[in-house]
């Protein structure tokens, strides 16, 4: 719980925990689910084997069984099937395919609700001992606690993961909204004055035709400026082809020179690529600022279901995420989708910062949420911008 291991890890724990301290053959740990059913979400034997019914299968509830009992009372029992025999989805995996002769089990509640049962059980001729129940339960408080934890841990990565996503979300139609209506519009008005100044034969013309020229010249000019900020808030070329062409292309515009290091080879989930990019972004970014660096090293790697990034400067070290939101920022959305960030600058000697993303993200769909269409090509070039109208000559 303490270093938010998943939930997979704690009911593994948990069940191995109980299987030592009551000295039993088999623990089991199930989840009770609303349509009356239970999903075996950890199980422990002590031999170190796997049972037969793997974690993540789900059976019904019903029968003659310790499992059906506890969900159905609420309170401890116990049921020795060698005397009195099993019954129902559950009493038959139990009984014929793990081998189960004598079974207590004991209701685990989260925040006053039924979360679940714990089971022990012995296969061998000897009964369980007449205080297991009672030792159970005991337990079960401290299991109540660890799974609390851990289900609010989830909820909170879950929560994080959302924030983020609707971040993006936003981003992504506020670049759209950018492209589609106020770099159209600007291109068209500049084109205006170009005609303008060229088909006005009124006396005076030229001068005013060179007002017009430097208010056609300031409005190209806002329009760069305008494609910088769209960019910087959602790249397109991103979205239309990849992390290896948008790292490219970053690199090129870096203002401290970069050699790249791509290893990746297909496109990966949005959430990861918009993660991947933000984090070189801001890395070459702080390095521009404050670092005072002469080179960049970034390599990027997809492999073993992780995506991994190592940027590295030769810069003056020093940096501290606790000064300044941009790579708390960057750690939050690391750790929202199930990532780690580490980060070494020792003071002389660089700062490295590397990042390890799960490619397990779903991937939204990718649509327009304007009326400009998506491009569905092969060919992951960047999105045509709008056409700058020439200088006049």
């Amino acid at each position: 719980m303490a270093r938010a291991a998943p939930a997979e890890e704690v009911f593994a724990a948990v069940t191995a925990e109980v299987g030592q301290l009551l000295e039993v053959d088999i623990t089991a740990l199930v989840r009770s689910d609303p349509d009356d059913a239970i999903t075996i979400a950890g199980t422990w034997t002590s031999t170190g084997g796997e049972t037969a019914t793997p974690v993540g299968s789900r059976l019904a509830v019903g029968g003659r069984n310790v499992t059906t009992l506890v969900v159905r009372t609420g309170r401890p029992a116990r049921i020795d099937y060698a005397e009195t025999g099993a019954s129902g989805p559950i009493g038959i995996v139990a009984t014929d395919e793990w081998g189960l002769r004598s079974s207590v089990g004991a209701p685990i509640s989260v925040e006053g609700r039924l979360w679940g049962v714990i089971i022990v059980a012995s296969t061998s001729e000897a009964f369980l001992p007449a205080d297991t129940e009672t030792r159970l339960a005991g337990f079960t408080e401290l299991v109540g606690t660890a799974l609390a934890n851990t289900e609010a841990q989830a909820a909170l990565t879950a929560s994080r993961a959302r924030i983020v996503a609707a971040a993006d979300t936003a981003r992504r139609r506020i670049e759209r909204d950018l492209h589609d209506g106020a770099q159209q519009r600007l291109v068209s008005l500049a084109l205006q004055l170009r005609s303008s100044t060229q088909t006005s034969p009124r006396p005076g013309a030229d001068a005013l035709a060179t007002q017009m020229d430097l208010v056609a010249d300031g409005m190209i000019g806002v329009l760069d400026e305008l494609r910088e900020i769209a960019r910087g808030i959602h790249p397109a070329i991103l979205a239309e082809g990849g992390l290896r062409p948008a790292l490219k292309t970053m690199a090129r515009r870096s203002a401290v020179p970069v050699r790249l290091d791509l290893d990746v080879d297909r496109r990966l989930p949005e959430p990861v690529e918009l993660a991947a990019y933000y984090v070189i972004n801001e890395a070459l970014t702080n390095t521009a600022k404050h670092a005072h660096a002469t080179s960049m090293d970034v390599r990027v790697a997809a492999d073993g279901g992780l995506l991994r990034i190592c940027v590295r400067d030769d810069g003056r070290g020093g940096a501290d995420p606790t000064h300044g939101t941009g790579l708390v920022g960057l750690i939050d959305r690391v750790e929202a989708l199930g990532g780690l960030l580490t980060l070494r600058s020792p003071p002389g000697a660089g700062t490295t910062l590397q990042v390890a993303l799960p490619l397990t993200a779903t991937t939204p769909p990718r649509h327009p949420v304007t009326g400009r269409p998506e491009n569905t090509g092969s060919d992951p070039a960047a999105e045509p911008e709008p056409p700058v109208p020439a200088p006049r000559s």
